[in-house]
């Protein structure tokens, strides 16, 4: 089972690059591993635009059989998968275990310069670092979000 947790700084180079931290790269690798091809596959996307997020491509595959059984005309099944197309491209990092980062995907969460790339368990969440202080200070963890996490029992 993967478990990414915690924060890695790293920086989005003027190409696009990004290179994953030692931090989550051995978990993510042998995770996402291609059967055959010794590499790794992974699907780089976004739900809103403001930050990416990063599955190994067996997560992102069972999020994709999830929908599959979902109907077609499900509105919000076509908004998901709208938007997740939009942002979305797979990845396969190069040799120096980069991942570029699409044009519209870096202009949309500005991903230039310091990230924050963020653990959350079974994929990554990478978001511009000064706008992601400016919304845990906007956005705090509240009373109200502790009372209905200690009701799903955390």
């Amino acid at each position: 089972m993967l478990r990414l947790r915690g924060n890695s700084p790293a920086t989005v180079d003027e190409k696009g690059r990004l290179k994953l931290p030692a931090t989550f790269k051995a978990d993510l690798d042998a995770f996402a591993k291609e059967e055959g091809t010794g590499g790794s596959r992974h699907y780089l996307t976004s739900l809103d635009g403001r930050s990416a997020r990063l599955y190994p491509m067996p997560v992102w595959e069972g999020i994709e059989a999830r929908l599959a059984a979902i109907p077609s005309t499900n509105p919000a099944k076509r908004r998901f998968l709208e938007v997740t197309a939009y942002y979305g491209s797979e990845q396969v990092p190069d040799a120096q275990g980069r991942f570029v980062i699409p044009p519209i995907l870096r202009e949309a969460a500005r991903l230039v310069g310091e990230v924050a790339i963020l653990g959350q368990m079974d994929h990554l969440a990478i978001w511009n670092r000064g706008g992601f202080e400016q919304r845990l200070a906007a956005e705090p963890l509240s009373g109200e979000d502790l009372a209905q996490l200690a009701e799903l029992g955390i």
